[in-house]
């Protein structure tokens, strides 16, 4: 199999997300993705019929035994001022990240 995710690629991701890895933390991971690809590649493979629908298994999970939906409710976490007191920048409670470099794809 020839890997998906070359030196010079993974490197450019490297780059990108503005990792700081070693040698031996690149090649680790970067075999790590490309085993993943792999394990993909070979899921998409199987042969799937229009008839199957989709998230179907092997138990039945009808609405009789499903538990109800909860309801999402907000509540505040006892730690928010710990967590934004490690922000680098903060606005109004906000954290301020990084503008992220882009491309207009028109």
């Amino acid at each position: 199999m020839t890997e998906t995710i070359t030196p010079e690629i993974f490197e450019h991701l490297v780059n990108l997300a503005a990792l700081e890895l070693s040698p031996q933390e690149s090649e680790y991971l970067r075999q790590q993705l490309n085993n993943q690809l792999k394990a993909i590649n070979e899921l998409v493979a199987i042969p799937i019929t229009p008839d199957i629908p989709p998230a179907l298994h092997g138990i039945s999970y009808s609405a009789e035994i499903r538990p109800p939906i909860r309801e999402d409710k907000w509540m505040p976490s006892i730690y928010a001022d710990s967590i934004l007191d490690q922000a680098p920048q903060m606005e109004d409670r906000f954290i301020i990240v990084p503008d992220i470099p882009h491309e207009d794809l028109e």
